[in-house]
């Protein structure tokens, strides 16, 4: 089925994320006049199109100037506009840093590894589900169930990420939910997390050494990943 413009704009603000492989969503992204079309009908709405090569899904997200309307409630900031509180977002912070940074180091990898090929081969070849990784549960706990609350606010906190597509839940290990991917601005993110206080556990858990003065783990991926697109964030 063809959708028109403003037809697939209601359909991907109805289901918040649409998978890259739906058929409209690939003439959203080889198709210029389409996506803008798509960009203006959002933006009538105050919201932007989420999508870099990388991310197996397209998603919506608020126009920088729309923000305030949404999260200033006239007293304080609100920490998301999807009803979860601080400490849900510390949680999120963590599971985007352990699932989403590690597998962007491979996807880089990988691209490099495969070569100049055609426009799109590599990026396809590079989104599945090999080169996303989970973490198991009681991994989480153990490093950082202190920090957030312990076992059972975790426990609290998991289904509720898991309702909102942000991760899955499979046998007792944590994997990327459509929206993982998409819900921070990668190039202003990944240097602060891979630097500063998260950066050697990242590490150690993927069998690199800890960093040395002058070292900067996250540059490559970062400068790589921003000549890419500019990372979208919500």
């Amino acid at each position: 089925m063809e959708f028109s413009p403003q037809q697939f704009t209601a359909k991907l603000i109805a289901s918040r994320y649409l998978p890259r492989d739906d058929h409209t969503v690939r003439r959203l992204l080889v198709d210029l006049g389409f996506r803008q079309e798509v960009e203006a009908n959002l933006a009538a709405c105050g919201l932007r199109l989420l999508d870099h090569p990388f991310a197996a899904y397209v998603a919506v997200a608020l126009l920088r100037e729309t923000e305030g309307a949404a999260f200033d409630d006239g007293e304080q900031w609100l920490s998301s506009n999807i009803g979860l509180p601080k400490d849900a977002i510390a949680l999120l912070v963590v599971l985007w840093a352990l699932i989403i940074l590690p597998k962007r180091e491979r996807q880089l990898g990988r691209e490099v590894e495969d070569g100049q090929g055609d426009m799109f081969g590599n990026i396809i070849k590079a989104v599945g589900e090999d080169v996303s990784r989970g973490i198991a549960e009681n991994v989480l706990l153990e490093d950082f169930g202190k920090l957030l609350g312990g076992k059972g606010r975790i426990n609290f906190m998991l289904p509720q990420l898991s309702r909102l597509g942000l991760i899955e839940r499979r046998n007792k290990v944590i994997c990327e939910g459509p929206l993982l991917d998409l819900v921070f601005d990668y190039a202003e993110m990944a240097p602060r997390i891979i630097n500063g206080a998260m950066g050697d556990l990242i590490r150690a858990q993927n069998g690199i050494e800890p960093l040395q003065e002058g070292d900067d783990f996250g540059a490559d991926i970062s400068n790589d990943y921003a000549q890419q697109e500019d990372a979208p964030d919500v």
